[in-house]
């Protein structure tokens, strides 16, 4: 009899990638919350291992513009195919959802939107427009797609909006984007970050890798030493997990210690917030790190 190929792949993870199975009641609140307001969440649809408590923290990124990507990266669990219409509600969800969460501070995703003629971003900018106008106190963070071929005038209209953090993941070193992120270039996404510095250099940018996927330490130290060419103040670095048999494979589970020495590395390159562990993922503990970075760049205008 052959086991099941999920099974096995959740039997290979060492200890320090085992996480408790959610069971609180805030968890079944917050996801009944999103159905209510028909909203996605990437915590959900790409299987992030914190789902469990977060949500029992009652924290949740929002992914908007819908379930379906037109791309079809080799790590993402996000289904693939042909979108559908924008929801015209759903930036007043969004908001709605922020109040009802108490939320200090909010992640906003999206799925990719090639279909569209800009890219999605007139939706990113009608959600902080509505968040701004009901929940005036919670802090935005926006992890935005490439804007593919509409890259220009999409971070524009966005950074006009006034996010608070502008968050795009490089995702992995140049050389594995063939393989792992087919339809994405890397210095497209390097440009993107810089653009979004360049048009209001107040607003914080973020970007996050990858590891496990077949990389080396010097691979990524030049990355990082590009997220820092382009203004980047936060990094995030956080172990890749296969969600299905179809996927790319994890080439090796990096231990704690590493991501201490990673960690290590980039703080010394300059960046004003560095997450590195196993189960960093972009949005996980996003409004206490937020916090952190403000009272950092404080701290450091005051020098």
């Amino acid at each position: 009899m052959i086991e099941n190929p999920a099974a096995q792949l959740r039997a290979r993870k060492p200890d320090w990638l085992r996480v408790r199975a959610p069971t609180s009641p805030a968890f079944a609140e917050t996801r009944a919350l999103m159905r209510r307001l028909n909203l996605n969440t990437v915590c959900e649809e790409a299987a992030c291992p914190n789902i469990g408590e977060c949500w029992s923290q009652k924290h949740a990124t929002v992914m908007i513009l819908g379930d379906t990507c037109t791309r079809a990266c080799a790590f993402c669990n996000v289904k693939t195919g042909m979108p559908g219409p924008v929801d015209l509600l759903e930036p007043a969800h969004v908001a709605e959802a922020a109040g009802a969460l108490g939320l200090e501070h909010i992640v906003i995703t999206s799925v990719d939107r090639d279909d569209l003629p800009d890219g999605g971003a007139r939706q990113f900018v009608r959600v902080i427009e509505e968040l701004r106008k009901h929940a005036p106190k919670t802090t935005i963070e926006i992890l935005t797609p490439d804007f593919r071929n509409k890259q220009k005038t999409a971070v524009e209209m966005i950074v006009a909006a006034g996010p608070d953090v502008y968050n795009h993941n490089l995702e992995t070193v140049p050389r594995l984007y063939p393989t792992i992120r087919p339809g994405a270039r890397y210095y497209h996404s390097l440009r993107l970050l810089d653009q979004v510095k360049s048009l209001n250099d107040q607003v914080f940018t973020k970007s996050g890798v990858m590891v496990g996927l077949g990389e080396t330490g010097q691979e990524l130290h030049q990355v990082w030493d590009d997220m820092r060419s382009a203004g980047v103040d936060f990094l995030t670095v956080g172990q890749y997990l296969q969600p299905t048999p179809r996927h790319a494979k994890v080439v090796e589970f990096v231990p704690p210690a590493t991501f201490a020495a990673y960690a290590s590395v980039a703080r010394a390159k300059g960046f004003l917030q560095v997450a590195a562990s196993p189960l960093t993922r972009s949005s996980y503990h996003a409004g206490a790190d937020f916090a952190e970075m403000q009272a950092k760049r404080r701290a450091k205008a005051g020098a």
